[in-house]
């Protein structure tokens, strides 16, 4: 499922940089076209011979070739590969990716790839855990690249394996699976409904009523559906979060009662819907058209329900049309989320609960429970969101093909 592929391999200037004579190798025996760009630091724990050997191409580092003067185009290099890798991608390359730092051919030809683009990192466990390089790594996710860190059964156990490079076995692997979700787009032509982010309920022109979410599940959710194949209308509530699949059309609201039109004006154009977004439940029931002056040290807000959209379009659903609801609770959450479940008519509900470390609202992590129409009970490990995404969207192709 490689065979054909035109990868460019990018190595920075860490120890281990010889996994990826091995890395090149195996892609090269999948079939696929590597193209290696060094920076100056990795010609010290790897010689360019070496990689040129194995890839059977001449190897790029400089934004010149020093024996003719020729131009190594970064442009060029970025359309023609079906993916980039950066392995080992080390804490100052991360940096300099998270922040256009454009000083080596290397950086420029990230910064110009058109392509999925996938990151190994690797460094010592303080390195790692820096608040800069987490940072930077999330930077790095949200602009919609593929970290791949050692597989998680190694990690269980709590620090092992952090900062170490994955193996070059679990890259090639981490690509099989993308491009074998991508060629065989299982939900190709299907149109799903995703909701995201917060709603904003106005108390008066300056203020409002809101919640900590930030949309990344819900941005995740999309894009993974995108990258099946899926059209995407994304209702999204405020938030900065970028969209860039082409398959992804986004209508952005402010209110509950916004997100509620919205999604009930393209619902039963839908062969399903995913409801991620955090939609205020109650709303100010008078809102002031000028600002509220201070005039006493108490003031009361007079708050009505919203209209809750999940349930409404569940009401609505037909028997072909899937629909996901999801449930962020602080107590009983599985029996909480087990009545939203039945209440509002749903396929299944994703569940998540602000007492896992990690999880919730503005994190780049979750960690959630998967509960079907029959009660069955999935529980997931604590993982970067779009790999949360992928479990999710996982659960909702096995329902659109149950109706099938």
């Amino acid at each position: 499922m490689l065979k054909g592929k035109k990868f460019i391999l990018g190595i920075s200037g860490g120890i281990a940089a010889y996994k990826c004579a091995t890395l090149a190798r195996l892609l090269v025996k999948e079939g696929a076209e590597v193209q290696v760009i060094m920076t100056k630091l990795a010609k010290q724990f790897i010689t360019p011979l070496t990689m040129a050997t194995l890839s059977k191409r001449p190897i790029l580092v400089e934004f010149f070739n020093p024996e003719n003067g020729d131009w190594n185009s970064h442009v060029d290099s970025g359309l023609w590969a079906d993916a980039m890798i950066i392995a080992p991608a080390t804490a100052n390359t991360m940096g300099k990716m998270a922040n256009g730092v454009a000083d080596n051919l290397l950086i420029t030809t990230y910064l110009s790839a058109r392509c999925p683009v996938f990151i190994a990192p690797t460094m010592d466990l303080d390195m790692y855990q820096h608040p800069s390089t987490q940072r930077n790594m999330a930077t790095l996710r949200s602009y919609g690249n593929h970290l791949i860190e050692p597989n998680s059964g190694e990690l269980a156990s709590g620090l092992i394996g952090k900062g170490r490079m994955a193996e070059p076995e679990e890259i090639v692997e981490e690509l099989r699976v993308f491009f074998n979700k991508k060629e065989t787009l299982e939900l190709d032509g299907k149109k799903v409904l995703v909701s995201a982010g917060p709603t904003h309920e106005k108390i008066d022109p300056v203020r409002f009523i809101g919640n900590y979410s930030s949309g990344k599940m819900g941005y995740a959710i999309a894009e993974e559906l995108a990258q099946r194949g899926a059209l995407v209308t994304l209702v999204s509530g405020p938030t900065s979060l970028p969209v860039d699949h082409p398959n992804i059309d986004r209508v952005d609201v402010v209110s509950a009662n916004d997100m509620y039109n919205a999604c009930e004006k393209v619902f039963s154009d839908m062969d399903g819907a995913i409801m991620s977004a955090a939609v205020a439940d109650y709303t100010p029931k008078n809102k002031a058209d000028e600002k509220i002056k201070r005039t006493s040290e108490n003031m009361a807000i007079n708050l009505e329900a919203t209209v809750d959209v999940a349930a409404s379009l569940g009401k609505k659903k037909t028997d072909k049309q899937v629909l996901v609801g999801f449930a962020l609770e602080t107590q009983d959450a599985l029996n909480n989320a087990l009545k939203k479940l039945q209440k509002k008519n749903l396929d299944f509900i994703v569940l998540n609960s602000l007492e896992d470390k990690g999880a919730g609202f503005n994190s780049d992590t979750n960690k959630i429970t998967i509960i079907d129409k029959d009660n069955k009970t999935t529980e997931f490990a604590l993982k970067a969101k779009d790999e949360v995404a992928r479990d999710i969207v996982d659960e909702f192709v096995a329902c659109i093909r149950g109706r099938e």
